[in-house]
């Protein structure tokens, strides 16, 4: 396994059919803003090889969202920050797919954006809540984008809290208090949810 920090390490390095399975992270920064952060055109050019060549490639968040873009689907900032943790809704797609395991026993998952996208085209749409109607999608058995955190773990959360403190303070009705303690009631459930969903997942590509 490799891990490479983009803006710090070098992306072209990535053989777009390299890896048996490429994952892209989350990150505070929009999929929008290559002025900014001239990596991401490397980055997007990279998911679209990849997905041209039905290649494994999972996206959480900023992953998702740049998917979304290798994919032609516009990626902009939403009408609100959503921070914190709530459930997701399956579509009926959605139920069918590894994803269900993450509405079981009562599973809670970690929002934390204020981007959205529209879904691509020939994507299939997975999950939506109250807030985004994106939450999920799939392109085909090989291409997942998860626009929430399923990764979270209750071991290591201070560091999201440190690295976000000035986010979280100007969030209404969040706190680095409140972000904790909800972390502490529901990652224990989403890490063994999250791995059955994983699992599955990588059985099921082709």
């Amino acid at each position: 396994m490799t891990y490479l920090d983009a803006g710090l390490d070098d992306l072209s390095s990535i053989s777009s059919d390299g890896p048996d399975l490429l994952v892209i992270l989350g990150g505070p920064i929009g999929a929008y803003e290559e002025e900014d952060y001239p990596w991401l055109a490397n980055l997007r050019s990279l998911l679209a090889k990849r997905i041209a060549a039905k290649l494994p490639t999972l996206g959480i968040c900023l992953g998702a969202q740049l998917i979304a873009s290798a994919l032609g689907a516009k990626v902009y900032a939403g009408g609100t920050r959503e921070l914190g943790w709530g459930k997701i809704t399956l579509s009926e797609e959605g139920m069918s797919s590894p994803l269900r395991h993450l509405t079981s026993n009562d599973c809670h998952v970690l929002h934390w954006h204020g981007d959205t996208f529209n879904l691509p085209e020939g994507a299939s749409l997975l999950a939506s809540n109250d807030s985004y109607v994106n939450q999920a999608f799939s392109f085909g058995p090989n291409v997942l984008g998860l626009q929430f955190h399923p990764e979270v773990r209750a071991r290591g959360f201070d560091r999201w809290l440190v690295g976000h403190a000035l986010e979280i303070g100007s969030t209404q009705g969040q706190s680095a208090s409140g972000l904790r303690q909800a972390t502490a009631d529901h990652a224990y459930c989403l890490e063994l949810q999250a791995r059955i969903l994983f699992d599955e997942w990588l059985n099921r590509l082709e």
